[in-house]
């Protein structure tokens, strides 16, 4: 039986590989050594990704909640859709289009990602549209947008790094969360090149490093000011490249002036010797990459922290220099590609924004309806969630692609939220925790059962391939969207054809950052993924070839020169006080993934449930024992789990992972004033026994 090439369902790497039937009903996973970005290699969620599609938990009717017992009951597709509509329509007669919100998801496909965007706008004439994605890489997204003029997560291929002569890891344990991708910082060691990773945990990642610096948790802005404040000191700035290239270095130079080694010292806990190997090792090389994760931008800085970053890798003269530059590691599926098209409140197809008028005749022409029907800006991922229900905003919730009550910050809040809504709709395989709380389940199709494109973390446009049909009684997104917008008398059809959507998102795209419109399907399976922008050509050119490498000759600005931003350290939202003595920060292991809805439904994949990682130094001061049971609490909640005691942890945090219910109940929804991303990864806490 031959096997289907198509791309793992988890993180932005998108590896490939190849996937065929086994028995009558599972699939099993296989190598697919020609695919470049992981050349066959796998993490173990790769490996056994194929068993979630023989999970007795999957869902495969409709379920509709009985309003006498309370209870989910099966229900058929036309019920359960008429029933929706019904409701939707009543209650945006009653309230206002804006009533009806809808949240996405970073893990879906382009596809989904413009047609519910497009749902959103013109089936229910809505501006209330967000995602998950808010709270993945939106720090770095508005930070590349300021800097550069253009998000893209890495403007060159990821296997570049191999050829950099210094690596700086900032906030992320690739290690665990993207294995595949470490080997590219064996090979950089291997060739005499050194890695430097800054986290306030000696990761697996951190084991893998020259050089480790362990910054207080939300200090990593005042790291990179006082990096720049000794390059500039030492004489290693390129000024004839930031002459020539940039744009606002002086003021820059001027704010970085007061951040003296003993100042960062005093703030992020890191020695001034080290601060200053960082700096030498900076200033003496040709190829520097700066790379930032989640542990840098998940703050109410994060976009801040991006910019400062940012500022190194410019002084030094990178970006756009071969094998060199700074680059964000995007952390789910379609990270990337699923902010591009539509699904974010503030964005229409191509990365153009909803407040453009020329970019609202552009998609209306495209979509076949009047510019001024299209709704204007709506609320960020969290404040739409804050705004739910008797929050005073929308009083119905169609989710798809996400699991909102493990994954959102300050968790019970949000999760009062939903309950008060007078419809939440849920489109998933399982039962999440999410979909526990909804009026009406829809059972959709998993990545082995459908097609589409995803944009990996390199902004590599790829195709998911079918491999098998779905369970009888399960649709695709495309689907639900398509069902809903006509029963809704949506003024325009959806189509369910993922390839016929896809052409649609190119034309929707031409022209805009993120243009698709020379990208087909079919170059995407020859070329092994094509690289956007890649616009169309006239007919008889030579199609474009994509843009695997951003910024070589100019920078998407208006003058083509890249922007250096002053930033001011601020620190973490919620410091720590006598009643809160610790830091808490939070993150991935290796062998779950985001909320685990998934993930830990495999039984493959170990799943010991949550922990309180902690320094033994902390936990002889509280009495806490290895694997003994504490309880760790916030201004926001508490959970209890097991201790788990290493030297490898800072003494004054503690660390939880979050694909648990009970992470995010602990976590600060403070906001970016630029990003409005969540300071999941720093807040105030306690450990008690």
């Amino acid at each position: 039986m031959s096997a289907t090439p198509t791309h793992c369902p988890y993180c932005s790497l998108q590896c490939g590989m190849k996937v065929q039937r086994k028995g009558r009903a599972g699939i099993e996973v296989a190598a697919w050594e020609q695919f470049p970005v992981n050349e066959g290699a796998l993490c173990r969620k790769g490996w056994t990704a194929g068993e979630l599609r023989g999970t007795r938990e999957r869902l495969t009717t409709p379920l509709v909640r009985d309003r006498a017992t309370g209870e989910l009951r099966a229900a058929g597709w036309d019920e359960a859709l008429d029933l929706v509509a019904g409701r939707i329509t009543a209650l945006q007669a009653e309230h206002g289009k804006d009533t009806v919100a809808v949240f996405g998801g970073g893990g879906l496909t382009n596809e989904k990602s413009y047609q519910l965007g497009k749902f959103a706008r013109v089936a229910l004439g809505t501006s209330q549209v967000d995602y998950n994605g808010r709270w993945c890489m939106s720090s770095a997204a508005s930070a590349g947008n300021q800097a550069f003029g253009i998000d893209r997560g890495l403007p060159f291929p990821l296997a570049d790094v191999e050829q950099a002569d210094v690596v700086v890891l900032v906030g992320s344990n690739m290690a665990e969360t993207m294995p595949p991708a470490a080997r590219h910082l064996d090979r950089l060691r291997e060739r005499g090149g050194k890695v430097v990773v800054v986290d306030p945990r000696l990761t697996p990642t951190g084991e893998r490093a020259d050089l480790f610096l362990q910054p207080v948790p939300g200090t990593d802005l005042a790291l990179a000011l006082g990096v720049l404040h000794l390059l500039d000191a030492q004489g290693a700035v390129d000024e004839e490249y930031v002459a020539r290239r940039t744009t606002g270095f002086e003021e820059v130079r001027r704010s970085v002036a007061a951040w003296w080694p003993e100042r960062v010292e005093r703030t992020t806990g890191i020695a001034t010797d080290e601060l200053r190997a960082l700096v030498d090792l900076l200033a003496g090389s040709e190829r520097v990459v700066v790379l930032t994760a989640r542990g840098a931008e998940q703050h109410a800085q994060g976009t801040a922290t991006v910019l400062a970053w940012i500022n190194v890798a410019l002084a030094l003269g990178m970006p756009g220099k071969p094998y060199a530059g700074y680059g964000c590691l995007t952390g789910q599926g379609n990270g990337q590609g699923g902010r591009e098209h539509g699904q974010k409140a503030d964005q229409l197809p191509g990365y153009r924004m909803i407040d453009d008028p020329a970019a609202r005749a552009h998609v209306a022409a495209v979509w076949g309806v009047d510019p001024d029907s299209l709704p204007g800006k709506g609320r960020s991922a969290y404040e739409l969630l804050d705004s739910l229900g008797d929050g005073g905003g929308p009083r119905a919730l169609l989710v798809l692609g996400s699991n909102i009550v493990v994954s959102a910050p300050n968790a019970t809040h949000v999760t009062q939220r939903l309950e008060s809504l007078d419809l939440l709709v849920v489109c998933d395989i399982v039962m999440s925790e999410t979909a526990a709380l909804a009026d009406v389940v829809l059972p959709i199709t998993q990545w082995a059962e459908e097609s589409g494109t995803m944009t990996n973390l390199e902004g590599r446009v790829i195709l998911r391939q079918r491999a098998v049909a779905p369970p009888d009684g399960v649709r695709s997104d495309l689907d639900v969207i398509a069902g809903l917008a006509e029963r809704l008398g949506s003024p325009v059809p959806f189509s369910t054809d993922p390839q016929e959507v896809f052409a649609e998102l190119g034309r929707a795209s031409a022209g805009g950052k993120a243009d698709y419109s020379g990208i087909t399907w079919e170059r995407i399976a020859a070329e092994q993924g094509v690289f956007w922008p890649c616009p169309a050509v006239a007919d008889g050119e030579q199609p474009h070839p994509g843009t695997p490498r951003l910024f070589a000759d100019s920078f998407a600005t208006p003058d083509g020169r890249a922007r250096f931003l002053v930033t001011e350290f601020a620190g973490a939202a919620e410091q720590p006080d006598p009643a809160y003595p610790l830091h808490l920060t939070t993150g991935r292991v290796l062998a779950q993934y985001q909320s685990g809805a998934q993930t830990r439904r495999i039984r493959s994949l170990p799943d010991e449930g949550a922990f309180v990682e902690m320094h033994p130094m902390l936990a002889d001061r509280i009495g806490a024992h290895d694997g003994a049971p504490v309880v760790v609490r916030t201004r926001r909640g508490e959970m209890k789990a097991p201790a788990r005691v290493v030297p490898t942890i800072r003494p004054d945090t503690v660390f939880v992972p979050f694909h648990w219910v009970g992470a995010n109940r602990l976590t600060n929804d403070a906001l970016d004033p630029s990003s409005r991303m969540p300071e999941f990864k720093v807040c105030a806490a306690d450990v008690l026994v």
